[in-house]
């Protein structure tokens, strides 16, 4: 199977996984062991029978723990970018929507629950899909945000891409640490920084 474009697996993303109702709760089920039990101690066998469903079940729709886990972030994610498309949906100007866009996306990473109990319970394992190996996942984000702006993001030779990942690679940057020299610690500081340094890339 060839590896799906940034546009393709964003399509994918905001689609959510495709499943029954029978999915979903097992979905439901996979979240709420990740969030107590983190990545390695979180098992089919478990999810399955807090489930209510056998092993067999299971594997029909999800081909063992790796997909199960990928299916659980894909829903996540889609939650994610959706909720920054509802929240900035009625901001007029390009320049105000992506500025809102990361404010709302700093705020929700920070209080993920996931992202927060993986981070702190199997680092090695989440880290590497967010930097090494984060290229589909930085490109997935950027693709989301040039969906906002278009192409009324480019300016002069910066173009509605290479901003867009700007702000993408920021935002996992302050995510995955915090401490900082410049003040971001709530909406309104986040707001601040957005204007007085990414906003002007929209500009001539």
């Amino acid at each position: 199977m060839s590896e799906p474009t940034p546009s393709t697996l964003l399509d994918l993303v905001l689609a959510g996984p495709s499943t029954d109702e029978v999915g979903a709760a097992i979905l439901d089920t996979a979240l709420e062991e990740l969030l107590t039990y983190g990545l390695r101690r979180t098992t089919v066998d478990i999810v399955a029978k807090r489930a209510g469903v056998s092993r067999a079940t299971l594997y029909r729709r999800f081909d063992g723990k790796d997909v199960l886990v990928q299916a659980v972030l894909v829903r996540e994610s889609g939650r994610f970018f959706r909720g920054i498309a509802e929240a900035v949906a009625g901001v007029s100007t390009v320049e105000e929507r992506l500025v809102e866009g990361f404010v709302v996306g700093v705020r929700y990473a920070r209080a993920d629950r996931l992202l927060n109990r993986l981070l702190a319970s199997d680092p090695e394992a989440l880290l590497p899909y967010l930097t090494t190996n984060g290229a589909l996942v930085v490109a997935a984000a950027r693709d989301f945000l040039v969906r906002q702006g278009g192409a009324r993001m480019a300016v002069g030779e910066r173009t509605p891409d290479g901003v867009a990942e700007l702000f993408v690679r920021l935002a996992i940057s302050f995510t995955l640490m915090p401490e900082s020299a410049i003040p971001l610690d709530d909406d309104d500081e986040v707001r601040a920084f957005a204007r007085a340094y990414l906003a002007p890339l929209m500009r001539a």
